[in-house]
């Protein structure tokens, strides 16, 4: 008996087998640990930009094991550039269960995969579908949009409603074999040909069906989400260098952006700046003008004010403190966030 597929799955299939990436790394082989890796860099992020940080994490930390044994700071160095760094730390984290409570491999029971740390529904249909051909269906961004077009599905696909639906279309364009393949097609499907702007309908395997190339709604779905203007939101970042070539680094809290990453240190006003530069008997008045840095979040616009420094000799740090001295010739070791890394990458001895 031939396993049942639909008219979407078979033309994706076809499609793929002809025009679909088949040299991707986390392909060759597909293991959970890689298919997983490559899964939670590819949330939020294109596929040419991951490749180079996965093959070099991967390098690295090469099995679950050696993830779960890394510290945390060698886990967010690796990661650092990519970007959305809850994803690195939520990565560590499901490793050291998975040691803890799974014997060490990712499970294989959808329930409990689904329930570590930075994976959720959609992520754990990836992995087993891809790593084991088990039967799960996908709902990534690029699936959103590949059937809120097929099927003519209005609303913002983030709306509850509206997700349920497509997950319902997403369940029923399932087929029985070549889970894996499948998987790939349809992510690879939105990324390459149903993108976002300037999709390739004329060259679209189902275009006779798609009822939003019918109705000349290409453009108009998926809708997007009700917009809001971004916060606007300050910050002093003090940049202090000693005569040894050392930076001071300040570690991030454990909850917010960049949470546990190695950062500048952070005043909200001149005031709490003139305070923290006190034990370093230094003058706010005396600062080093840097230029200004804006960087945007999904959620807010941050405003970045530098301030620089010369220390003669730097001040001693209680550990509890949460900062270190780095010396700028090995900052590659520690987790930094894009805008601090860049404007230390800038500065000159």
């Amino acid at each position: 008996m031939r396993p049942r597929m639909s008219e979407f799955a078979a033309r994706l299939l076809q499609w793929f087998d002809r025009d679909g990436r088949h040299d991707l790394p986390w392909q060759h082989p597909r293991t959970p640990y890689r298919v997983w890796l490559s899964e939670i860099m590819l949330q939020q992020t294109q596929v040419q930009t991951v490749i180079p940080y996965y093959l070099k994490f991967l390098d690295q930390l090469p099995t679950l094991a050696d993830l779960a044994a890394a510290d945390t700071d060698r886990v967010l160095a690796l990661w650092a550039g990519l970007g959305y760094y809850a994803r690195a730390r939520n990565l560590h984290k499901a490793a050291r269960i998975c040691v803890e409570q799974h014997g060490g491999d990712l499970p294989r029971d959808f329930e409990a995969m689904a329930a570590l740390p930075g994976i959720g529904r959609s992520t754990a249909g990836a992995i087993l579908a891809q790593a084991h051909g088990d039967r799960h269906p996908i709902l990534d961004g690029n699936v959103k949009r590949t059937l809120a077009r097929y099927h003519g599905i209005g609303g913002w696909p983030g709306s509850s409603p509206v997700e349920k639906q497509l997950w319902a279309l997403a369940e029923r364009h399932l087929p029985d074999a070549r889970l894996a393949d499948y998987t790939q097609a349809i992510m690879d499907f939105g990324a390459t040909l149903c993108t976002r702007h300037d999709p390739a309908c004329v060259l679209c395997p189902l275009q006779d069906d798609c009822v939003a190339r019918r109705e000349g709604r290409v453009e108009q779905l998926p809708e997007a989400k009700p917009g809001k203007p971004l916060p606007e939101r300050r910050t002093l970042m003090l940049l202090l260098r000693d005569a040894r070539g050392q930076v001071l680094l300040a570690r991030r809290p454990d909850s917010g952006v960049w949470s546990g990453m190695w950062s500048l240190p952070e005043a909200g006003s001149h005031d709490e700046a003139r305070e923290f530069l006190r034990p370093h008997a230094l003058d706010l008045d005396a600062a080093e003008p840097l230029p200004l840095i804006e960087h945007t979040f999904s959620h807010y616009r941050l405003h970045i004010e530098p301030m620089g420094w010369r220390v003669a000799e730097p001040a001693t740090l209680g550990e509890e403190a949460g900062l270190r001295w780095q010396p700028l010739d090995r900052l590659h070791e520690v987790g930094l966030p894009a805008p601090v890394k860049k404007l230390l990458g800038s500065l000159t001895p």
